[in-house]
């Protein structure tokens, strides 16, 4: 038998584009004997059948793994799409949930902003059509469509009760990378989605970071889905000490893929934020960081999908997207299905403890601040003092920061043996802060103190 070259590209991805039935019924034999080709020389799975008699498309994809499927010219095009974040929809990003569909972001500006949908909704059903138990690849094929047009997707909510909104489908691209300074010179990157240029978008913020002041970093790959394999290759070269990408497991061979070496590197302390939907290419680069040591892992235990998807050419410009193999890190830790555990578990928002953490790093001769009580209400935190530390900090000058973001504006007094914070807004239930207390009696082993301040659930 001829031996038959595919083209492909190889994808990591979680919640993106659609799966239809749609085929071209003159040549879908042909295609059939194609796929079954492609499929016993490539595929890493179990299938679900006898391949051999399958006699469709849609029943070929039935016996492969959920991450398999088939692309007509149109639908791979606007799959490439929505890995680099544009297309035309409702304007959310989605996660699977044993509900139905989880609106992990809504886009400012989409339809869905402008009809009033909000992150944590979860989508149940499109045009009056259940999606409980459906893939996101289903679901956005549902809620894609004409620019103009409109969809009917009904809601459920962190209360329980169901809405249907009437949604206008827009155009919109997703940012893929936003920074900012956090306070203490904490450099914020937030990666979307490992578009082709992500590891470029990342580098071009790291970089401007730096020149802005920044001395540590955090790089947020929470809700991130995955995509190119490439950008994964590319953003572990970006941090020291991290010489393996990923190790990789084919039908018929193992290798291990190098990271691509770049001019400009993360610091070694840079903290990595995940949570239960980052999936995929995230879940390859923390692996990989996390194995050789080479940045710090916060939040929770990533998605597991440690499955690689190669895309084939078919003969009439279709796609064949099959899973081609398991990826594990450098330390051969099992991913799929299992996900990557991050060094420090948190049960809120990482970027709290993240932040701060780079703090009390920068200020290695603060002691943690020994108090008798604490009383945190939104207007005002009160706490009891050690005598011995009460000239000290009456002298002082303290800080209030909100963690993940910046300094807040507060007055401090002493009275006695209490100390009162007084912001001048009032604080938020759901937000971590970080006091510090910048003492005049200062030595050579200790400058000051800090506390973390956060509200009881």
């Amino acid at each position: 038998m001829k031996k038959l070259i595919w083209s492909f590209v190889f994808i990591l991805g979680f919640f993106l584009l659609p799966v239809t039935s749609t085929q071209a019924a003159s040549n879908e034999q042909s295609l059939i004997r194609e796929m079954k080709e492609i499929i016993k020389n490539t595929y890493v799975g179990t299938i679900n059948g006898n391949l051999e008699k399958a006699t469709s498309i849609p029943e070929i994809i039935d016996m492969l793994d959920p991450y398999s499927t088939y692309f007509t010219k149109q639908e791979f095009e606007d799959y490439m799409n929505s890995i680099n974040l544009s297309t035309i929809g409702i304007g959310v990003v989605i996660g699977e949930h044993e509900d139905g569909i989880h609106i992990l972001q809504v886009i400012e500006g989409s339809g869905a902003f402008d009809a009033g949908v909000l992150a944590g909704d979860i989508i149940i059903a499109v045009n009056g059509e259940s999606i409980i138990g459906r893939s996101t690849q289903e679901t956005s094929s549902l809620l894609i469509g004409n620019e103009g047009s409109q969809v009917k997707v009904t809601l459920k909510h962190s209360n329980e009760t169901t809405t249907t909104k009437t949604i206008t489908r827009k155009k919109f691209t997703l940012p893929n990378v936003q920074s900012e300074i956090l306070f203490g010179h904490v450099g914020y990157i937030s990666l979307a989605s490992f578009s082709e240029d992500g590891a470029q978008l990342v580098k071009k913020a790291l970089v401007d970071l730096k020149k802005r002041g920044a001395k540590s970093f955090i790089l947020d790959l929470q809700n991130n889905g995955g995509g190119y394999v490439t950008t994964a290759e590319e953003l572990t070269g970006l941090f020291p000490s991290a010489k393996v990408a990923y190790l990789l497991e084919e039908a018929h061979a193992s290798y291990t893929i190098p990271a691509v070496k770049q001019d400009t590197k993360f610091p070694a302390n840079t903290r990595i934020l995940v949570n239960r939907y980052s999936a995929s290419a995230s879940e390859m680069l923390s692996a990989s960081l996390k194995d050789q040591k080479a940045a710090i892992l916060y939040g929770e235990t990533t998605y597991g999908k440690g499955a690689m998807q190669g895309f084939y050419t078919l003969h009439d410009g279709s796609y064949l997207k099959l899973t081609v193999g398991k990826f594990t890190g450098p330390a051969h830790q099992t991913i799929h299905e299992v996900g990557v555990k991050p060094d420090i578990q948190t049960t809120t928002s990482p970027i709290f403890q993240a932040h701060y953490d780079a703090l009390k790093e920068q200020y290695a001769k603060y002691k943690k601040l020994t108090i008798g009580s604490l009383d945190i209400q939104t207007g005002k935190l009160t706490m009891k003092l050690p005598s011995a530390l009460v000239s000290q900090i009456a002298k002082g000058h303290i800080q209030l920061v909100a963690l993940g973001a910046d300094e807040v504006s507060a007055t401090a007094k002493v009275e006695g043996q209490t100390l009162i914070v007084t912001p001048t807004t009032p604080l938020s239930p759901d937000q971590e802060y970080m006091l510090l207390i910048h003492s005049n009696k200062q030595s050579k082993a200790q400058k000051g103190y800090y506390q973390h301040i956060k509200f009881e659930n």
